[in-house]
């Protein structure tokens, strides 16, 4: 690997952020203007959305199940079994859900993205878009961002009720506890400010997710090994960056709320 100067690494990543917020910025302001592709967002919808929802349950189930049975061994030093419902639902609503949700979907949808719009460029079909006076970012980016956002959303909600079940499948089968009594200490524990911050970070996340996806695809150079590549490198970073958000969206909604 040839060595890079630290100015020459430091140019290119400024460079990268530059291309990364204008292609952001385009995709954006793509919605607020015609014409728009439906078929595309409804396309993207189908495969994002539905596409996602195994691996969404799975995951939600599962980690509602480990949170109830971990949660339950600590409190019952305290005697506060019957609190593990409270605990199930704050851990789901307002971080495990959200942040496992995007986490599944980047896997699967960002890496998906730049191996599709990667083919696209390396096979100079984007090239032939341009050449017949369609925007490629409007044709291909902006339906990706419409579809994640809104699709993930319902994905997180969707995480977080069949996590709360899970820890009452749990708690009633493993636990003993009784049903009614989970689902009213879950139901209590919430409040309007734990719901809006868990709905919150899934907007920043499917943005996250779509863009990122996007830009690596768009930027895909190499041929096949540069799929390859511009395919890993998505995933790590929309990754990465959902954690990062995730922690500020975190931190802005405690001090708005307070808790």
């Amino acid at each position: 690997m040839p060595f890079v100067s630290p100015e020459a690494f430091a140019k290119d990543k400024i460079g990268a952020i530059q291309d990364y917020s204008i292609l952001s910025g385009r995709a954006v302001a793509n919605l607020f203007s015609k014409p728009r592709y439906w078929a595309d967002i409804f396309t993207q919808m189908d495969s994002i959305g539905f596409g996602s929802l195994p691996i969404v349950v799975l995951t939600g189930f599962f980690t509602g199940c480990v949170l109830a049975l971990q949660s339950a061994t600590s409190l019952q030093a305290f005697g506060a079994v019957s609190m593990t419902g409270s605990l199930v639902a704050l851990s789901m609503v307002k971080e495990l859900g959200p942040v496992l949700t995007g986490l599944m979907v980047s896997g699967r949808n960002a890496s998906g993205m730049a191996s599709e719009i990667g083919s696209m460029k390396v096979t100079e079909q984007i090239d032939a878009m341009r050449a017949l006076g369609t925007d490629p970012i409007r044709k291909l980016v902006t339906p990706r961002i419409s579809a994640t956002v809104f699709m993930l959303f319902f994905l997180t909600i969707l995480s977080d009720a069949v996590g709360i079940a899970g820890g009452a499948l749990v708690s009633v089968t493993l636990l003993g506890l009784n049903a009614s009594s989970y689902f009213h200490n879950s139901y209590r524990s919430l409040e309007y400010a734990d719901v809006v911050q868990g709905l919150t970070k899934p907007l920043f996340s499917g943005f996250i997710i779509s863009t990122v996806g996007c830009y690596f695809g768009m930027n895909t150079k190499g041929g096949t090994q540069g799929v390859g590549r511009a395919t890993t490198q998505a995933v790590v970073v929309s990754s990465v960056f959902i954690i990062v958000v995730d922690f500020l969206v975190s931190r802005a909604m405690i001090g708005i709320f307070g808790r």
